[in-house]
């Protein structure tokens, strides 16, 4: 019987020894898989890894960009502050030397010039009047407040009626002309330098007429306009001026007939407005005689008319 059990003995232990290398195999081949897909697992996470670590330095370089923008507007907000600071300054600047002039102009301070002494006026806060000229700081010079001021007669003030208080070229201008003085007044269209004139003009007429009326061909007084439609103007306000006083005015110009404007000289008048051309060929023939006026002449010069303003002036008073 022995025999037979030491022959089967190896038997077992073959299959046994076969069986265990199956065994073997089975669980190298089932740790092969789970290595392969592990491997996956760790490409897919380095990948994430790697994707997460590319946004992040996006985001870095996004957040730096938007950090020198910031800096960049910053900077440039405090330019524009600067800027506006500056700009104050200036304005406060401004403000105290306008301060400084107003306390100068109160206490009476002047500016010599090379003609005498210079006053500035401030008139109703708005505007600012520069008046030079020999004795112009004498208070007979002084600008009016009010039309009573000025102590003209009341038909001569009617044409200003309508209005509460003179004009800063006529509050100025009336007490150098109704003085006698050369005048020269610079001022806004719409200001009122017709009337700034035209009444010291009127007192004038009036003074020279010694109460008789307007007769003969011999005015009193001369406005020259280097313009047709700048005498029309001048004329419509001093005519409708000169009513109350019974000061009557002419105006010549050329472009129409001659008739008209000479049967006007020869009924009598007192202020002849011209355009210079017009005038030369009426004084030429002898119709108007300017030997006794008060002359105002405008830009004529300027516009080439030097030769008439000087033959007309030559004909005039002194």
């Amino acid at each position: 019987m022995t025999p037979s059990i030491e022959q089967l003995t190896p038997k077992t232990t073959s299959n046994q020894a076969f069986n265990s290398k199956k065994k073997d195999k089975k669980k190298k081949k089932k740790n092969k898989l789970p290595k392969a897909e592990d491997q996956i697992e760790e490409n897919v996470k380095q990948s994430h890894q790697e994707n997460e670590e590319i946004q992040l330095k996006k985001s870095k370089k996004d957040k730096k960009k938007r950090k020198k923008e910031k800096e960049n507007n910053e900077g440039e907000s405090e330019e524009v502050n600067h800027d506006e600071s500056g700009e104050e300054s200036k304005k406060e600047k401004k403000k105290k030397k306008h301060k400084k002039q107003k306390k100068e102009e109160e206490n009476g301070d002047s500016i010599e010039t090379a003609n005498g002494k210079e006053d500035s006026v401030q008139f109703d806060d708005k505007e600012k009047v520069v008046v030079s000229g020999k004795n112009a700081e004498e208070a007979k010079y002084a600008p009016l407040k009010s039309f009573s001021n000025s102590k003209l007669p009341k038909n001569v003030l009617d044409c200003c009626k309508c209005f509460s208080s003179p004009s800063p070229i006529q509050a100025h201008a009336w007490p150098f002309l109704l003085d006698g003085r050369d005048f020269i007044g610079i001022a806004k269209t719409g200001s009122g330098k017709t009337l700034a004139f035209g009444v010291p003009a009127m007192m004038h007429v009036l003074n020279q007429r010694n109460g008789k009326s307007s007769k003969g061909k011999n005015p009193l007084c001369l406005v020259l306009s280097p313009t047709r439609e700048l005498a029309e103007q001048i004329f419509n306000v001093l005519c409708n001026a000169g009513q109350a006083c019974d000061v009557k005015s002419v105006c010549l110009y050329g472009g129409t007939a001659k008739g008209p404007q000479i049967s006007s000289l020869k009924s009598g008048v007192d202020i002849v407005i011209g355009t210079p051309g017009r005038l030369k060929d009426l004084m030429n023939m002898e119709v108007c005689q300017l030997n006794k006026v008060l002359d105002e002449a405008d830009r004529m010069l300027d516009m080439g008319f030097e030769e008439d303003v000087r033959f007309i002036l030559g004909k005039t008073c002194s």
